[in-house]
């Protein structure tokens, strides 16, 4: 069993003994530490902290410990309940919120959980603050709040339909155009939150006809929850037998995204990005930025509309 104490987050297997793998002292400790770090960054002492989280399993146990804990810390909490990673990052920004935490371990299975930590721009911690919150949460240093002093708790379950409504928002989004289509569309969410959030994003955009696969956001993954080929013989069958245009993969949290062709043959989820940025390229030139996990077509991509490519190490 594991405990993974790194810049992006705490993650590890539900259980066990602490400092081995993500128990409730560890959830605590880390919650604690990066409550310091906000407080110690900013110089306030009452923070607003977004919190969210996907469906696994171990996630309400999770919540209540990190919610407690920030309450604790004196920082007033949003809580968004089920929600999607984006979501969240989205969240931080209309709340004005000082910082945010993401409760999921991402792809990884049923037994892992994870604290994602956010500032204040919804953006993930970099690596120098990183190294701060683990010295903080090594040092012990937190300094919880008095009696009157201790943090309020409001729940916001509206915040998926808000993230989609900003989605229909956006010009580059033809409503009309997509509604027109009738287009038949397979989902697989992984019994997570993508169970809420992608259908209600597609019946937003019009789409009438949603073969639903696993959209129940109970946690019990049906499969490994990583979006990969091996991993979606499933949907590509429904694909095809149903008559489907398309299939939509997310993972547990809904920040990784598969698409499957009318054939029930696999996109690829490195082009995704790439045939997106060509789109938007093609009508708002600009230059792109990616890391080392995205594919070099991107770059290609870029220049092909004239533009430049900056690859972060």
């Amino acid at each position: 069993m594991t405990l993974i104490k790194s810049i992006s987050g705490i993650r590890g297997t539900i259980g066990g003994k602490r400092d081995e793998n993500l128990t409730p002292e560890d959830i605590v400790k880390f919650t604690s530490a990066f409550v310091t770090f906000i407080q110690n960054r900013s110089g306030k002492t009452k923070l607003k902290v977004v919190v969210g989280r996907d469906a696994r399993i171990s996630g309400k146990m999770v919540n209540q410990l990190v919610c407690g804990t920030l309450m604790g810390m004196g920082a007033d909490i949003i809580d968004l309940g089920l929600s999607t990673t984006p979501t969240v990052e989205m969240a931080v920004t209309m709340e004005s919120a000082d910082a945010g935490i993401i409760l999921t371990a991402s792809h990884n299975p049923a037994q892992w959980n994870a604290l994602k930590l956010l500032n204040e721009k919804g953006e993930f911690i970099s690596a120098d603050d990183g190294a701060e919150v683990l010295a903080n949460g090594d040092a012990g240093n937190a300094n919880y709040a008095e009696i009157y002093e201790l943090g309020t708790y409001t729940e916001d379950n509206s915040y998926i339909t808000k993230h989609v409504n900003e989605i229909l928002k956006l010009d580059l989004v033809n409503v009309e155009l997509i509604k027109a289509a009738n287009l038949k569309v397979a989902v697989d969410a992984v019994n997570s939150t993508g169970g809420i959030a992608i259908p209600a994003m597609l019946e937003a955009l019009g789409v009438q006809q949603i073969e639903k696969l696993y959209c129940t956001p109970n946690g019990d993954f049906p499969h490994n929850p990583e979006p990969l080929k091996e991993h979606l013989t499933e949907i590509s069958k429904v694909v095809q037998e149903k008559g489907c245009d398309m299939g939509v993969v997310v993972d547990p949290d809904v920040d990784r995204l598969a698409m499957v062709c009318e054939d029930g043959s696999m996109f690829g989820e490195e082009y995704t990005l790439v045939s997106v940025a060509d789109y938007v390229l093609s009508k708002t030139p600009g230059n792109t930025v990616s890391n080392l996990s995205s594919t070099r077509a991107l770059a290609d991509v870029t220049h092909k509309h004239g533009q430049a490519y900056i690859l972060l190490l």
